[in-house]
């Protein structure tokens, strides 16, 4: 463990003194670190390396001010930890938003082809969905964000939210199909 930490140091004063190649270490020693982290509390692998990605952002800008390079790990996981409880506490203020449309279960009276009938099994389709893809389908269609906004709501990159989106329509056409 001590020699991890030397090694850390090390590194972390190459990178303060100028030597880029030195970061490139240590995104290979701690990368998977990170992303694991952030997985084992946002329980999401997409929303896990955008995390992660994010922290080496945050990493990349204030690692000159780092005064003991050799606390590297534990403050690099800091600022990991941090960043997933905030796109927890994100998530959770957004899932207690769309719960507020609190789509009920309410029985069929008119013609199974009706638009309300089509509109009712839509909406029990879209309740057996991931939460992360109701919330993209949601934000989406009824909210009318563009994938761009909902990246930076849900604290995503446009590529996962696009992902999300197009998985969730998949899983609802089989839905809708049966």
């Amino acid at each position: 463990m001590k020699k991890q930490k030397d090694i850390d140091g090390v590194l972390v004063k190459q990178i303060q003194s100028g030597k880029k190649d030195a970061l490139a270490l240590l995104v290979k020693r701690w990368h998977k670190t990170f992303c694991e982290k952030a997985f084992w509390l946002v329980k999401d692998a997409d929303v896990a390396k955008d995390i992660a990605q994010d922290a080496w952002s945050v990493i990349i800008n204030k690692i000159d001010g780092l005064k003991k390079p050799e606390s590297f790990g534990s403050w690099a996981l800091r600022i990991v930890y941090t960043k997933s409880l905030d796109w927890i506490k994100a998530n959770k203020k957004l899932k207690n938003n769309l719960d507020d449309y609190n789509f009920k279960n309410t029985v069929i009276t008119e013609d199974e082809n009706s638009n309300t009938a089509i509109k009712l099994r839509l909406l029990k389709a879209l309740k057996t969905l991931p939460p992360h893809q109701q919330m993209v389908i949601r934000l989406f269609y009824t909210q009318e964000y563009s994938l761009k906004e909902i990246s930076v709501m849900l604290n995503i990159s446009v590529g996962t939210a696009k992902s999300r989106l197009f998985h969730a329509r998949e899983r609802l056409k089989q839905l809708l199909k049966t």
